[in-house]
């Protein structure tokens, strides 16, 4: 039989690849795994307890509309108003099969073969593989020294084949926030030559504030250029139950139902009641999450600030921290298998993130308590002797 070039010609999934790496351990240590980032408690117990319920539920297996739930989707437009001070009404949300589908959907919907969309480096991995699987050339834009990218550069790699800037912050990988202000800029830039702003807000709930992420919402015209992406994976420990959100104009969210009714018909119903639940009722449960994620983003800091082994911290926040290794004669892919084969220690590559190898890994902070942070230094030095 004959393949797709295009999928052949991508690679494959980056997580699949480290965890391969695995079963080449040459010790029967502990492995400590700060490769995938995913919550190491479980979901609140009021969700759980809901979830129960649904399952027994006579309806419990049945679809839902296409855009997912009404009340989930009242719930969740009624608390980005709040949260963010701006209006968001039902009609400007989709319920999505996670923030991945979320991303591929409204980037079918905007972009063909032969378009381009601006992607901030380090990207995530995923983004700029859907991008590539669909004939939609990604365009690199550099960050600044401080790995925050810029509106100013990335308008002067708007063409007349752009359709969309994609920001993630916080930033997998790097942890970094882009501010309110620098925010509005990028959507300045996007309303300027009528390309769609994609904010894939992942991790909003990690944040160091409690202020709005962005200014966005509140404006008159947001729908003209905001596309807003959203999971609940973290945010409530439900990452197995795939279920995540796209926030934009009822315009653009025709377009993305019409892909969502070809490939899912609708998100899992499991998935969207247990995020209806976890809005509902586990508001308090969310805030001492984030509390306890802040508290280990701190320890991560102030032990990698002696930079064990000689790996340099770059950047953390959200739920990951960016970091150099001290091997510039050796390919950052052969410095991951060494630290899994021989220090038991899973990283993800930073050429996992990027066009090239500029001597990075990402680790997940939300994988580790005191002790493994305390654990990891030690490796790192062990590594780097």
């Amino acid at each position: 039989m004959r393949f797709n070039s295009r999928t052949r010609n991508t690679i494959d999934s980056p997580i699949s690849a480290a965890y391969d790496l695995v079963d080449l351990r040459e010790n029967d240590g502990a492995l400590l795994d700060v490769a995938q980032a995913a919550p190491q408690y479980p979901p609140a117990r009021v969700v759980v307890e809901h979830i129960v319920r649904t399952a027994r539920a006579t309806d419990g297996g049945a679809y839902t509309e296409v855009p997912g739930l009404p009340r989930l989707r009242r719930a969740f437009a009624a608390e980005l108003s709040r949260d963010y001070g701006g209006t968001v009404g039902a009609d400007n949300v989709v319920v999505t099969a996670g923030c991945n589908q979320a991303f591929s959907l409204v980037a079918a919907a905007l972009a063909g073969p032969g378009h381009e969309i601006v992607l901030p480096l380090p990207y995530y991995f995923n983004h700029d593989m859907w991008l590539r699987l669909n004939g939609i050339r990604p365009v690199y834009l550099e960050p600044g020294p401080d790995l925050v990218p810029r509106a100013a550069d990335a308008e002067r790699l708007v063409t007349p084949r752009t359709r969309a800037i994609v920001l993630v912050t916080p930033g997998n990988p790097s942890g970094v926030t882009v501010d309110p202000d620098g925010i509005a800029a990028f959507a300045a830039v996007a309303e300027r030559h009528g390309i769609a702003l994609i904010l894939d807000e992942t991790y909003r709930s990690f944040r160091d504030t409690d202020a709005p992420a962005h200014r966005l919402f509140a404006g008159p015209h947001w729908e003209r250029t905001v596309v807003s992406l959203h999971s609940f994976s973290k945010d409530l420990a439900i990452p197995g139950y795939r279920v995540g959100a796209v926030v934009a104009s009822p315009e653009l969210n025709r377009e993305v139902c019409k892909l969502l009714d070809c490939l899912a018909v609708c998100a899992p119903r499991i998935g969207q009641e247990a995020a209806w639940a976890g809005l509902t009722y586990a508001r308090g449960w969310r805030s001492v999450r984030a509390r306890e994620l802040a508290d280990r983003r701190a320890w991560f800091t102030d032990t990698m600030a002696a930079r064990p082994g000689g790996f340099e911290l770059l950047s953390c926040g959200g739920f990951f921290a960016w970091m150099r290794h001290p091997f510039p004669g050796r390919s950052t892919d052969d410095v991951v298998r060494e630290l899994v084969v021989k220090h038991d220690t899973l990283v993800m590559p930073g050429t996992a993130f990027l066009p090239d190898d500029r001597r990075t890994v990402r680790v997940s902070v939300g994988n580790l308590d005191r002790d493994a942070i305390a654990a990891l230094a030690r490796r790192f030095a062990d590594a780097g002797r």
